[in-house]
């Protein structure tokens, strides 16, 4: 069909700039999903272990109020602050990384059963010891979890940081709008499609075989 010559006819033109833009969402989407592992995965650990409920309630309530700002929203927030471009971007989607892996983090660690650790103490295992070898472990199918939920969701929002002059492929997306450009629109659209998918099977396979061994 005609349709297909053109379009990889375009793919081969526009090869460059296609390339640029994916990497540029790639680096965005993995920086923001590392930053909020970094933080949140810690944070879940200290909050499944401390017994001040005010500081659990506070520390909840925060990352979803973050999680219930439009996207759109919070990047306009983020702009007086950070001004445009790639660190109001990456600041956002740090935020929305965050609910996910602090909530599956404190739910696996809270999930495990009390007699399983008892049973680590009896065995002199002292608290660091417990929480390497017993509890993360057993708590490894629900962290997994909320990395590879949280990736794909950072990989899709990532699309809206052109908006604020970020890149990304997004920046594909919003160039096929304002020229009227369906290649352009397409394009962009299914590269996030295929880098989220891809980002999910690649982190379940990673969960199976750490899960296995």
């Amino acid at each position: 069909m005609e349709w297909i010559t053109d379009y990889f006819q375009f793919l081969a033109e526009r090869y460059p700039d296609i390339l640029k833009y994916t990497v540029e969402h790639l680096l965005m989407s993995i920086g923001s999903v590392v930053l909020g592992i970094v933080i949140a995965i810690p944070l879940g650990i200290y909050l499944s272990k401390t017994e001040k409920k005010l500081v659990n309630s506070f520390a909840f309530t925060i990352v979803n109020v973050f999680q219930t700002i439009p996207t759109i929203a919070l990047l306009a927030i983020m702009i007086p602050f950070l001004g445009i471009g790639l660190k109001p971007a990456m600041t956002a989607l740090f935020l929305y990384s965050l609910l996910p892996l602090l909530r599956n983090t404190y739910t696996g660690i809270k999930s495990v059963d009390p007699k399983i650790i008892e049973a680590a103490r009896g065995m002199g295992y002292n608290s660091l010891q417990q929480l390497f070898r017993v509890e993360l472990p057993l708590a490894f199918p629900y962290i997994i979890s909320g990395i590879r939920v949280t990736t794909v969701y950072i990989i899709s929002w990532t699309t809206l940081a052109a908006v604020i002059g970020a890149g990304g492929l997004g920046g594909l997306i919003l160039s096929g709008l304002g020229f009227n450009s369906k290649p352009l629109i397409f394009t962009g659209t299914i590269m996030a499609i295929v880098i989220a998918v891809l980002a999910d099977h690649l982190i379940g396979r990673v969960e199976k075989r750490l899960s296995y061994k």
